[in-house]
């Protein structure tokens, strides 16, 4: 049962769940309601988001039917997400190995937040996000980009292109993946410029509307 309340001006929910990838899904369902219930005039989406990919994490790497809690707390211009559990071990997508561990989750969300960061508590650890409110649409965008470039990441690595760190596998596939499509739209008798112009000023007018 979730434990509303507020403190110095600012909105606090306490969600407890278990680690089961069936209350995932209820987990999600329940932050958005409460966030719904707050009126919260963004980003529900990028909220919900985030709430699935910690929760998931806690699934694959705290252990099945783990005891967690997520804490949502409405803090003027910005919706702070944590998800408290057990286990004292600190995720880092920075480290090598561990993203064939976590997979797209961290990833994800440091595209998502402003900021985020882990810290040991006296039951375990706490994985924390903060979102601007004014993020907009461009969740779905970040989402799509962080899929497109992990299949590109894979492809790459399938043709044997390995040798360099996980941690600036995504980085280096995105400029990949930028020279290619150029190379596409040039072999189409396109102008490279004139896309690379058109998607700066599409990406530049989402921007300003977020």
């Amino acid at each position: 049962m979730p434990i509303s309340g507020t403190t110095d001006c600012r909105l606090r929910c306490v969600l407890p769940f278990r680690a089961v990838p069936v209350e995932v899904g209820l987990l999600r369902n329940a932050a958005a309601r409460q966030l719904a219930g707050w009126g919260m005039p963004a980003p529900v989406d990028e909220a919900e988001v985030i709430v699935t990919e910690l929760a998931t994490n806690v699934v694959k790497h705290v252990g099945d039917g783990a005891p967690a809690t997520l804490v949502l707390e409405w803090r003027s211009e910005r919706l702070r997400l944590e998800v408290h559990d057990r286990s004292p071990v600190l995720p880092s997508p920075r480290q090598a190995e561990c993203y064939e561990e976590c997979g797209r989750g961290l990833h994800l969300i440091a595209g998502l937040a402003a900021d985020w960061g882990v810290v040991l508590t006296a039951a375990g650890k706490a994985v924390w996000c903060e979102v601007p409110l004014g993020l907009g649409t461009s969740c779905r965008r970040i989402e799509r980009a962080v899929e497109v470039l992990e299949r590109y990441r894979s492809a790459e690595e399938g043709a044997g292109r390995q040798g360099r760190s996980r941690d600036a596998s995504l980085d280096k596939s995105a400029v990949e993946l930028i020279a290619d499509l150029l190379h596409w739209t040039a072999a189409r008798g396109h102008d490279p410029d004139d896309i690379l112009d058109r998607a700066q000023m599409h990406y530049e007018a989402e921007a300003e509307a977020a």
